[in-house]
């Protein structure tokens, strides 16, 4: 347990209390304790322990904070913010931590974290790649996390995008241990990293209590970084894994179990049956493994206040919860535990969110990296190549244009690459990107990093479908609804074509919802028409020249949150996954710019697409 010394702007009771009172989003009966102050407090956890007394223990967590430090948008080059005013980073959240062991007492808080930790941002990314951490560096995650005082930490799937040595000089780095119980060595299937550790807490006059913490990872890092880990780990199920260990964990003296759990509560996976193991298994593992407590989830990037699991084989309720991402959220799990025939038993838990954005950043992390921050600031508006065109994104929802070319092209070497030596290595690659930032722009001459990574302005990682020709057909059929019914040829204004004005009024279609279709090896082309009505717009499907084979099989280079369902577009949740390592595109895309220095677009770019009333061109006014 950390017992470092509270923040000074934290150092009164009462703003203390105020900051927790306002930062509580959710869960039942911690938040009522922390806005009451001491006093409930201590009705809640009332003496040492003894005599059947209750004592409380405070669990604090988060999860998947992606190398987010500082509420920094290293994209816009200003503070993070959003339409639910949500701030990020571990520097906020730090204070809602310290905050809590204030009030409750440092000696009874344990602070775990479910992974996810070193990947995701331009922070994270120079010092995994720039001034990588195996050269001597500090990764200002372990400066943060350090300055928090965690007790242990999960590692996510992301852990392993750099590679074995990368996270190894990060688990050198920190003053608190790794843990992933499912992590295994390829040969001995021994664990690679710690399964697990005991903490004790000790109290005055009575036995201790030793709390164990188990870390898991959700298996698909056998897919994901394939090339990183293979032959060298590999990753037993959750579920299975935990078999094991949980009854290791109650012999070596455990008499509480918490499991950071990389891994989200809906029991879906994304790659169908690549794998024999579930990938999103925490309400699973707490249904179906005897012995656990508690389980602070991850992966899935979403809120969980407060979920009880019923365990078939005890009845036991086991809690979970999940503080979103990025640091927005900090859980808090109060466990009371009973000293029941000698033995300390939980009798009681719950949990509830606290949100970051009410908090000061602690002063303590931002200086730990503010070395860090001014040199990825100085990178990510640094030039990394050129462009022999200027190329505008302005258009490109009812244009085709040199930038969305650009995205689709990048997206599609990636998979095709990936595909090598598998059975689709031969399928043609097709490519599918959204118009979604229409203030995109790479000017002709020096590119910098922010420059390309306005192209994609969001978080989505790469996958690659397998999808037939009519599927592909039925696909821009759905995207085609983004404009509106015109029988007309023009000119009109973009307001006049697109659902887009008016994107939450019915049969409103925002930008991010409208995909273009590009090929990669040869060029797909098609037409709109828009005097049609909706499921008969396009027109003149072809590839290579040739009306498209219907029956033909095509690998798609497509973002997580359109394959796994955003947008409702048809067959992608159920098409075959044949390429998924969880990189981001807007990093793959300036990594290809890095890599090959010299951006020309009359390499990829082509007027494969276009907009037709009645067969005849429509003409388009800004």
């Amino acid at each position: 347990m950390s017992t470092d010394k509270t923040p000074d702007f934290l150092a009164s009771a009462t703003t203390r209390r105020q900051l927790l009172t306002m930062a509580a989003v959710g869960g039942a009966g911690v938040a009522a304790v922390a806005a009451a102050g001491p006093s409930a407090a201590a009705t809640a956890a009332p003496g040492p322990g003894t005599n059947g007394e209750i004592v409380r223990l405070t669990v604090l967590g988060t999860t998947d904070l992606h190398g987010n430090v500082l509420n920094w948008d290293y994209f816009k080059n200003t503070e993070y913010d959003d339409r639910a005013h949500n701030d990020i980073g571990v520097a906020k959240a730090s204070s809602i931590i310290k905050a809590i062991r204030a009030e409750v007492g440092a000696e009874r808080t344990l602070t775990i974290d479910a992974g996810d930790t070193i990947q995701g941002t331009p922070l994270a990314y120079y010092f995994a790649k720039i001034d990588p951490i195996t050269g001597g560096s500090t990764h200002p995650m372990a400066a943060a996390m350090n300055q928090v005082g965690y007790d242990a930490a999960a590692l996510g799937n992301h852990e392993y995008n750099y590679g074995l040595d990368t996270l190894r000089a990060f688990e050198k780095q920190l003053n608190f241990p790794l843990l992933s119980a499912n992590s295994v060595d390829w040969n001995t299937g021994a664990p690679v990293f710690k399964p697990w550790i005991i903490k004790t807490v000790k109290l005055p006059d009575t036995k201790p209590i030793k709390v164990g913490i188990l870390g898991l990872v959700t298996p698909g890092v056998a897919i994901w970084d394939a090339a990183n880990v293979e032959g060298k780990v590999r990753f037993p199920g959750i579920v299975e894994q935990a078999k094991v260990m949980v009854p290791r964990l109650k012999a070596a003296g455990a008499d509480v179990v918490i499991v950071a759990c990389h891994s989200g509560d809906n029991g879906a996976s994304s790659w169908g049956d690549a794998l024999p193991y579930v990938e999103n298994a925490s309400a699973i593992l707490a249904q179906e493994v005897p012995g656990i407590d508690a389980i602070l989830v991850g992966h899935a990037h979403l809120e969980i206040p407060q979920r009880y699991v019923t365990n078939t084989a005890t009845g036991k309720q086991v809690l979970l919860s999940e503080p979103l991402y990025w640091g927005m959220r900090v859980t808090r799990m109060s466990l009371d535990l009973q000293k029941i025939r000698g033995q300390w038993q939980v009798v009681h838990s719950e949990s509830t969110l606290y949100n970051s954005n009410v908090a000061p950043e602690d002063p303590a992390v931002s200086g730990a990296v503010a070395a860090s921050h001014a040199k990825v600031l100085t990178y990510v508006n640094s030039v990394i190549g050129t462009s022999k065109q200027a190329m505008s994104a302005a258009t490109s929802r009812y244009e085709d244009t040199a930038a969305m070319d650009f995205v689709n092209y990048v997206q599609g070497l990636t998979v095709k690459a990936a595909l090598a030596g598998t059975p689709q290595a031969g399928l043609p690659v097709l490519s599918i990107a959204a118009p979604f930032n229409q203030a995109a722009a790479i000017p002709e001459g020096n590119v910098t990093v922010r420059d390309v990574a306005g192209l994609y302005i969001f978080d989505n990682t790469l996958l690659g479908i397998v999808l037939t020709g009519q599927q592909v057909k039925d696909y821009l059929e759905q995207s085609a609804w983004y404009f509106q019914q015109r029988s007309g040829t023009g000119p009109y204004t973009p307001e006049q074509v697109t659902n887009a004005v008016t994107p939450l009024a019915p049969g409103g279609t925002p930008d991010y919802n409208y995909d273009i279709v590009g090929g990669l090896d040869k060029a797909l082309t098609y037409d709109i028409d828009i005097a049609k009505d909706r499921g008969s717009r396009i027109a003149n499907l072809s590839y290579a020249g040739a009306p498209i084979d219907l029956s033909a099989q095509f690998v798609v280079a497509i973002n997580n949150y359109r394959q796994s369902g955003g947008g409702n577009f048809p067959h992608v949740k159920a098409a075959p996954v044949v390429y998924n390592r969880q990189i981001e595109i807007r990093q793959l895309i300036i990594d290809w710019v890095t890599a090959n220095k010299v951006i020309d677009a009359a390499a990829f770019s082509s007027a494969d697409w276009k907009l037709v009333s009645n067969g005849a061109a429509v003409t388009i006014t800004a």
